[in-house]
C-alpha cells in the first residue's frame, strides 16, 4: 500500500491510506491515468485527463456538475485497470463486514 500522508486537494490536510491500482498502460507513466482505492472512506480514486468545455456542456445536460466535483476523461485501455479498483474495493469491504 502507499500512505499518502497529505491531501493536496484539500485544505483540510488528512491522512489516507490509498491502494495503487494501475496507471494506464499506454502513456509515459508520468502524466498519465492512474486508479486507487480509498478504504477508509471506501471510494474509488481516479485521476484522468480534464474535460474540455465542449464535453462539459455535453455533461451538464444530463444535470449540474457542482464545484466540489470534476468531469474526467478515463480512455478504454483503463477499464482493466477500474475492474482491478473495483475488486480491491469489494474485496476491503467484504473484509470489513466480516470483522
Amino acid at each position: 500500500m502507499v500512505m499518502q500522508s497529505e491531501a493536496t486537494d484539500s485544505a483540510q490536510e488528512t491522512a489516507m491510506d490509498l491502494e495503487f491500482v494501475g496507471m494506464d498502460p499506454d502513456t509515459d507513466k508520468t502524466n498519465c491515468p492512474t486508479v486507487w482505492v480509498e478504504h477508509e472512506v471506501q471510494e474509488i480514486v481516479a485521476q484522468g485527463w480534464n474535460a474540455g468545455q465542449e464535453l462539459l456542456e455535453k455533461c451538464r445536460q444530463t444535470g449540474h456538475i457542482p464545484d466540489t466535483e470534476s468531469v474526467i476523461r478515463i480512455p478504454f485501455r483503463m477499464i482493466t485497470r477500474l475492474r482491478e479498483a473495483c475488486d480491491a474495493a469489494e474485496r476491503g469491504a467484504a473484509g470489513r463486514t466480516q470483522l
